[in-house]
């Protein structure tokens, strides 16, 4: 790994407080080595074959600009509040709407903002993740959402990150931060023209107390991107979150989800489409973690694999000693729609305390032919039949999104993905 090294780290311009910072992340990064399939997270994993001597940090001046290429997949959102475009993990554009911007809402870069050393890694710290690790060492911009108390933004604010680095390593960051009683919604999409590259996004979301969040990432990354993604958030008391993630694209493509809630009344609802096709893999690991009474989460996440293409899904309910009162669910749903294709659903409980109510369910396995059958019956052909059963299993949580206008579009990409017509 001889493009990452202290004095690489050194090279990349900011504030004086992100210099320590970034010597630290690397030193643990180093103390740490990179992660392998014997470790739990990593487990199912292909970790194993990431060579990170193949990419290099990006270098060079930023681009400014909305790059070409983004503009279908802001345009897909529909009306919009503000946008931010990143390219190759610096930011390239900001825009907002002058009304907000006048009630105080911010969008930005982090690492211009007064603060900017209280924001960033205050809810991403807890990481003990190597990988996050090095994105903080070689971070070079970080996108900001912030909204003040009290306010409530209507439209969706969209960040679009767009990887066009061939042979490097790109960190993106993003930090949302709800002030108390205040509402957005936030829609993220990572894309990427058809790059050898490396990925590494770190998300943090903080929503104070009874603040509303919606958040919406979309991965649609090319087929030659490695992309090892980390998503933490806290949920303040009686705030909400509501949280979903797609996955299209990628060569292997991972997304590590934290989702704590600290006091009491906090609910969290994490929701994940992911479709994997060709020799593709989707892996997601999450934690729903309980750390304050009368506290509910409630995940749901289904996949479709393709192919020789894998699935992954790994995930724990936290229910710790002082979390009585803890409502938590989780299901997720695999569909194998070829033999050479497989998915592995590994849901797992850690209870500390009692009165609570927790669950978990996951199943594996083809269409149900009853549903085909009759589909058949009724002069449907069997590729017709098939993709009309698919775009039903995924449209439980696509009918939740927070943009109608995008959930419309998304159904259009998958239907192409399956093989047929928009």
């Amino acid at each position: 790994m001889s493009a990452f090294t202290p004095d690489s780290v050194a090279r990349p311009q900011g504030p004086a407080w992100l210099s320590d910072r970034r010597a630290a992340a690397l030193e643990r990064f180093d103390d740490a080595g990179l992660p392998t399939e014997a470790e739990e997270i990593w487990r199912y994993s292909r970790i194993s074959e990431l060579d990170l001597d193949r990419y290099s940090p990006v270098q060079g001046e930023p681009e400014s600009g909305v790059p070409a290429d983004a503009v279908d997949g802001i345009e897909s959102v529909g009306r919009r509040a503000g946008l931010i475009v990143t390219r190759n993990g610096r930011v390239a554009h900001v825009e907002l709407d002058g009304a907000l911007a006048g009630r105080g809402v911010e969008v930005g870069d982090v690492l211009a903002a007064p603060d900017g050393d209280d924001l960033f890694g205050s809810v991403a710290a807890s990481s003990t993740d190597a990988l996050t690790e090095l994105a903080t060492a070689f971070v070079s911009a970080a996108v900001l959402v912030r909204v003040p108390a009290g306010v409530t933004v209507a439209d969706p604010i969209v960040v679009v990150h767009w990887v066009d680095a061939d042979g490097e390593a790109v960190f993106p960051r993003t930090v949302v931060v709800l002030g108390e009683d205040a509402e957005a919604t936030v829609i993220e999409r990572f894309q990427s023209s058809d790059v050898a590259a490396f990925v590494d996004p770190v998300i943090e979301l903080d929503v104070g107390d009874a603040a509303r969040l919606k958040y919406a990432s979309v991965q649609d990354l090319g087929p030659r991107v490695w992309q090892t993604a980390y998503q933490a958030s806290r949920v303040g008391r009686d705030g909400q979150l509501s949280s979903t993630a797609v996955a299209l694209g990628g060569d292997y493509a991972r997304l590590r989800i934290d989702a704590r809630l600290e006091r009491q009344g906090g609910s969290s609802q994490l929701m994940a489409v992911y479709f994997a096709a060709g020799s593709t893999m989707h892996d997601f690991r999450t934690l729903q973690d309980h750390d304050a009474p009368q506290t509910t989460s409630d995940l749901l996440f289904k996949g479709a694999v393709a192919g020789t293409s894998k699935g992954v899904y790994s995930g724990i309910i936290r229910v710790r000693p002082k979390a009585r009162g803890t409502n938590a669910f989780q299901t997720n749903r695999n569909l194998v729609l070829s033999e050479g294709a497989g998915a592995e659903s590994v849901p797992t409980l850690e209870i500390e305390t009692d009165d609570v109510r927790c669950s978990h369910a996951s199943a594996v396995g083809p269409i149900d032919e009853e549903q085909r059958y009759y589909l058949e019956s009724r002069g449907i052909p069997p590729e017709v039949a098939e993709r009309l059963i698919v775009l039903g299993f995924f449209s439980e949580v696509l009918e939740r999104l927070p943009s109608p206008t995008l959930a419309d579009r998304l159904r259009d990409r998958l239907a192409v993905r399956l093989g047929g017509g928009a």
